[in-house]
């Protein structure tokens, strides 16, 4: 076969200009994605491809693909000063592959995809594919003018996290199932949230990774939607039909480690480009992958440049930033010996501890109302304040502690509850030192935890009885949600990245009626000020009764920010009836029940509180008036003033 061979012509200065070399060498360009890459241009009066790629310790770049018979002989690229290296290659047109030929010092060579790809060839390819990032037209101008008012923290956040792969899967004949497409996702998806109530759809990293098994964690492609699913231009769809129902979609981001695929990033020019050469400093010895050298100006670049690359062009609406605490600590997952020190002697890593204040201040101040929530497991301090005063700057952080806690209390015999009532109201401790999210995600369900349903003790009822008063716990308890995929209907098997959730399950009414409760709550916790307006603050929560161990009930009060808005909320965690029990209340009159899990409509027994409510001016709990309730088993309750 005869190629036409197009020629290649020296990219004009005006295109990367010694302004973009600076702010690239000095670690501060935010938005190199502009510059960077494969971009359709015109220049001298020619349509063609500008590709620009950082490779300072590179003797030869070329552009290969199937333009030129993947022979680096014909498109070698002109370097610079700061390590970059261009070319205009005319004649190319959108959705041509390339990947970049390296030439080491040493004279190794390595075909690498483009760090900077906007699109990727599906797995197991791993070319770059030129695309049109600005053709796409955005319908969501109303959402966007309005989001920072509907994601301020004192607004109701509600996330359903979603592993794209496997939420659902169609019949297919060749490969017995197959994925959803955007497009598709768009059509099913984005109705069913909408119809259960969430607020966000948080979706599990869609960047471009080679490998299944790793839901996305081990990226490849950091500016390049996975094409599993489909273009950029679907996913953009996917994005805005989102926005034009209501719902906002966070990106996980993860920006702790890259895997050591020989196309990605690991040895990109023959050194350690953008990991650290000492593998006591550039490696995830639990993971496999290597750490990003956060030091180094131009990987600084490269990140920030890539967390604003999905608020610029998705329209994302937040980012919760993965494995923080493996960014934090020097220290992390390693034994004695086997870290180094900062320059202080400590186990703080300086250089990522600077990255995250920098990336939540650019990102703020270039988006002012997106949301970036941090998945952090320790007590580091100050994750979810500003920077100015001392903080990392995230908007939320993952309440792991919470998490862990009272996912061992449920677990427990109902029997033995009374003897650990404390991993239910330990966490009011610390409730307000952070912006909390409640997180039940995906890691609580894979690797033989069991799925939420099946943590629950007991016999079928009450497994579920069980799991929907946790819910009615979790979601009157201070702090923003997020439930995994599975878990609002009560899927019985772990999660599988491999397979679709069991929908089938559906058909049977217990998860009809824990299904049905999810959604009802989040109804609720939409309507009602006292459930999100004061998350973060003393003010917005109120024991009436914490120490009851003996019943395993616990008793509590959510204000609204004004303060004669208010809901009684009352958790009995044991299977027993309790006839005639009291409970203070702040003010005398009539109640009605807002929420009760054991309605039969939910699948539970049905004892309930019979309207109308009334308090008595009898004191308990310090409160001048008090109601006395029946409190059906395994249940939460929640109770409305009635004007």
């Amino acid at each position: 076969m005869t190629l036409n061979i197009p020629p290649a012509l020296p990219v004009t200065a005006n295109w990367l200009s010694d302004f973009d070399r600076y702010l690239m060498g000095e670690g501060t360009h935010e938005r190199a994605y502009e510059k960077m890459g494969a971009h359709l241009v015109t220049m001298e009066g020619r349509e063609g491809v500008v590709f620009s790629v950082w490779a300072p310790n590179a003797r030869e770049v070329s552009v290969i693909g199937e333009f030129n018979g993947w022979d680096g002989r014909h498109h070698p690229m002109h370097s610079s000063d700061s390590g970059i290296w261009t070319l205009f290659i005319p004649g190319l047109g959108e959705y041509t592959v390339y990947k970049y030929r390296i030439t080491a010092a040493d004279g190794q060579v390595f075909d690498k995809s483009d760090p900077y790809g906007f699109f990727m060839e599906e797995r197991p390819r791993t070319g770059s594919v030129v695309v049109d990032l600005e053709s796409y037209t955005w319908q969501d101008r109303d959402w966007m003018a309005g989001r920072a008012e509907s994601q301020s923290l004192d607004n109701p956040i509600s996330i359903y996290e979603v592993h794209l792969a496997s939420w659902r899967r169609l019949p297919d004949e060749r490969w017995g199932q197959r994925y959803l497409s955007y497009r598709e996702l768009a059509e099913t998806l984005i109705p069913y949230v909408v119809e259960m109530g969430y607020t966000h759809i948080e979706l599990m990293p869609i960047a471009e990774h080679p490998f299944d098994g790793s839901w996305g964690y081990q990226v490849l492609g950091f500016f390049a939607p996975t094409s599993r699913f489909g273009t950029p231009s679907d996913f953009m769809y996917f994005v805005d039909q989102c926005h034009q129902n209501g719902i906002g979609v966070i990106l996980d981001w993860v920006p702790a480690h890259f895997p050591k695929d020989g196309s990605g990033l690991n040895y990109f020019d023959g050194t350690h480009l953008y990991s650290h050469e000492d593998p006591l400093q550039g490696e995830h010895q639990d993971w496999g992958t290597l750490i990003f050298n956060y030091g180094r100006n131009e990987v600084r670049s490269f990140l920030i440049s890539n967390a604003l690359f999905w608020l610029d062009k998705y329209h994302i609406d937040g980012l919760r930033v993965d494995a923080v605490a493996s960014m934090l600590y020097l220290d992390y997952s390693r034994p004695e010996g086997q870290w180094v020190p900062n320059k202080y002697g400590g186990r703080e890593n300086l250089d990522a501890i600077h990255f995250l204040r920098r990336t939540n201040e650019v990102v703020h101040g270039n988006f002012p109302g997106i949301l970036t929530i941090a998945e952090e497991s320790t007590s580091w301090p100050m994750v979810s304040r500003p920077t100015y005063l001392g903080g990392l700057g995230f908007s939320l952080k993952w309440n792991m502690g919470w998490m862990h806690d009272t996912l061992s209390y449920m677990a427990k015999d109902p029997l033995f509850r009374r003897y650990h009532h404390n991993q239910l109201t330990f966490g009011m401790l610390y409730a307000f030192h952070e912006n909390f999210v409640l997180p039940l995600s995906h890691d609580e369900v894979v690797h033989g935890k069991g799925s939420l349903i099946n943590k629950m003790p007991g016999d079928d009822w009450q497994k579920f009885a069980n799991l929907r008063a946790y819910f009615g716990f979790m979601w009157t308890y201070s702090g923003k949600k997020l439930l995994f995929m599975g878990g609002e209907f009560g899927q019985w098997q772990e999660w599988n990245y491999d397979k679709g959730l069991e929908w089938e399950a559906l058909e049977a009414p217990n998860h009809q009626g824990l299904k049905r409760f999810v959604r009802d709550l989040n109804l609720v916790y939409r309507t009602e000020p006292a459930l999100f307006e004061n998350d973060f603050d003393w003010s917005g929560f109120s024991w009436i009764d914490a120490n009851d161990s003996d019943n395993s009930v616990l008793s509590y009060i959510r204000y609204a920010k004004e303060r004669e808005d208010f809901l009684i909320v009352v958790c009995n965690f044991t299977p027993v009836v309790r006839k005639a029990y009291e409970i203070g209340v702040p003010r005398g009159g009539a109640y009605r029940e807002l929420i009760n899990s054991d309605l039969e409509v939910y699948w539970g027994s049905g004892v309930r509180n019979q309207p109308p409510l009334r308090s008595s001016e009898r004191a308990v709990h310090g409160m001048d008036h008090s109601l006395s309730l029946t409190l059906p088993p395994l249940s939460t309750l929640i109770l409305k003033p009635v004007e």
